[in-house]
């Protein structure tokens, strides 16, 4: 496995890959992340991955100082799933002095995640788009526990030609339903056994839905109540139109997102499932 740490030796390196994933992350890396990498590796011929905790993403009072930062950790990871490139970028390599542009999506971004973190998806899409660049992969992989992010990634290549498909991989679970993420080891003990209720919420939203029920507003009481049930602050629970986030009354034909952002003590967590 390479590892290259400027925007050079990745264009130096790329032309030698021929069809290239890439798993753009922030380190920290899990089973989720990982499942990334396999998929990538199956559908391409080498794979790249980055690791880089984006400045640009948090605001003032977000979690940037403290976000983990297991390096050594995450390149053995990658080097045992035979990651061809792994790009080590610094805030100065992809920020030089001097840079002053950002990239705003729109509506889309605006909404959910968009609404509780203002300027967070401008963030994630001005580093995405400079990674596209650097790396030029062809297909591009996220997780769908972020579904917001996987939507702004659609919206992005497609509103500015990026020639990158993007892949979808799906969320990888604790067995006790919790979604891996990066910040769950901020969980007190305590916190984590209360944790699986957001699953346990989404679950019973999605039996509901298989067994009939299309009204958004009872689909939302079901996934909260068992959050209801412990110290989980609940930032928003939403069902959406599948593809433009926008919040529905009643789901149609088209489907739905049950998505939800929850606070355990000092520690974020998203999750969500489709429906239909």
């Amino acid at each position: 496995m390479k590892i290259v740490r400027t925007v050079e030796e990745v264009r130096a390196i790329r032309p030698s890959l021929g069809r290239l994933g890439f798993v753009p992350t922030m380190g920290a890396l899990h089973d989720g992340h990982m499942s990334l990498v396999s998929l990538a590796a199956d559908r391409c011929d080498a794979v790249a991955a980055s690791i880089f905790v984006n400045p640009t993403q948090f605001a003032p009072h977000e979690d940037l100082a403290l976000y983990p930062r297991p390096i050594e950790a995450d390149l053995a990871r990658l080097e045992a799933a035979n990651v061809a490139l792994a790009f080590l970028p610094s805030p100065q390599e992809i920020y030089p002095a001097g840079f002053d542009t950002r990239i705003e999506v729109g509506t889309i971004a605006d909404r959910l995640e968009g609404a509780v973190r203002p300027g967070h998806f401008s963030g994630v899409a001005t580093v995405v788009a400079k990674l596209f660049n650097i790396v030029t992969p062809d297909v591009a992989f996220f997780g769908q526990k972020d579904v917001q992010q996987t939507r702004v990634m659609r919206q992005l290549v497609r509103d500015l030609d990026i020639p990158v498909e993007i892949v979808i991989g799906p969320t990888v679970r604790e067995p006790d339903g919790l979604a891996l993420s990066s910040r769950n080891i901020y969980l007190s003990e305590a916190e984590r056994g209360e944790a699986s209720a957001l699953a346990r919420g989404l679950k019973a939203a999605e039996e509901a839905f298989a067994g009939g029920v299309r009204d958004a507003t009872a689909l939302r009481r079901l996934a909260e109540a068992p959050i209801r049930q412990t110290m989980g602050i609940i930032d928003y629970i939403s069902v959406a139109d599948p593809d433009t986030l926008e919040e529905v009354d009643l789901i149609g034909p088209n489907g739905a997102v049950l998505s939800l952002a929850v606070r355990f003590g000092p520690t974020r967590l998203l999750d969500n499932v489709i429906l239909g």
